[in-house]
């Protein structure tokens, strides 16, 4: 009996632990809550009431516009990432254009440098692949010693 209930603990246990390891895909937060939370983020800015008005609305026009892209390209069934990495540039040109129109040369100059950064998509840690930048003698290099590892 003890048996049986200590393996169904563990079970239960690793049942628990796979559901979350598996993590499953994140819900995409709609273009005004994203559009609200790059307005957060420049407090710093010290952005007066209408230009926070006219920069949420440019940035809800940008999200809604890579929203559609992204839904575009899922529907078409395509996954070229190159093809859509291209579109984001040109939706984030258009974008700091029409930021530029409202911000002053400092303002501007914040939004580039420490801003804009933290808005940009992280991907969630985990998983192999990729490189990390960098060159050794022997190509691409992924590990920091710049060694082959086999």
């Amino acid at each position: 009996m003890k048996k049986q209930l200590v393996l169904m603990v563990m079970a239960a246990i690793f049942s628990i632990t796979a559901v979350n390891a598996q993590g499953g895909q994140r819900q995409q937060q709609p273009p005004e809550e994203r559009a609200k939370a790059v307005i957060e983020k420049m407090a710093a800015m010290n952005l007066d009431a209408d230009t926070k008005t006219k920069a949420e609305a440019i940035f809800v026009e940008f999200y809604k516009a890579q929203q559609t892209a992204m839904e575009e390209m899922r529907a078409s069934g395509s996954s070229d990432r190159e093809a859509f990495a291209a579109k984001r540039k040109e939706l984030s040109e258009a974008r700091d254009k029409k930021l530029k129109e409202i911000f002053t040369e400092g303002q501007m100059e914040q939004w580039v440098k420490e801003i804009e950064p933290t808005t940009r998509p992280q991907r969630q840690g985990g998983g192999g692949g990729g490189f990390i930048k960098g060159e050794c003698e022997y190509g691409p290099c992924r590990f920091t010693c710049g060694a082959p590892r086999f």
